[in-house]
């Protein structure tokens, strides 16, 4: 089991998590982006740079990840991908997509598309607060958990 890890919009904060995580339950996590990330020097901890393109960092977790990985993104067309290959993603508000969720979801983001197109301004997330750091560390330790008893 691996953690990818959609890093070009993941907050420092949930990578610190992750970071933590990672050496404690010795479980590597991958930080996917198309620009430099930077990482502590770890065993478990690495990052993959992938060129610059629109998806090409998705691209290039869907191709990697497999069933029983764990994809940390806020990217709701991503992690519908990772969970059609038998992943499972978590967004950084320690939210669990699953199979029953993420198409509902898919179609509120292609609403909400239309919305901000249309010219209506929709607005973005609140930013990410202690109780949604605190949800992301929880939800993460109950898959290790889950999967370590597998």
């Amino acid at each position: 089991m691996q953690i990818w890890v959609d890093a070009d919009a993941c907050p420092n904060v949930i990578k610190e998590i992750l970071f933590r995580v990672a050496e404690r339950a010795r479980i590597m996590v991958t930080l996917v982006a198309n620009q430099p990330v930077p990482v502590p020097r770890m065993q478990y901890v690495r990052a993959v740079q992938v060129a610059q393109g629109f998806d090409i960092a998705d691209n290039e977790i869907v191709r990697r990840c497999e069933p029983g990985d764990l994809v940390v993104t806020a990217d709701i067309p991503l992690a519908a991908e990772v969970i059609a290959k038998g992943a499972t993603a978590l967004n950084p508000r320690g939210e669990l997509y699953t199979k029953e969720n993420v198409k509902a979801r898919l179609n509120m983001r292609d609403f909400m598309d239309t919305m901000r197109s249309s010219g209506i301004h929709t607005g973005g997330p609140p930013a990410l607060n202690q109780r949604d750091r605190q949800a992301f560390a929880n939800a993460l330790d109950r898959f290790i958990a889950r999967v370590g008893r597998s």
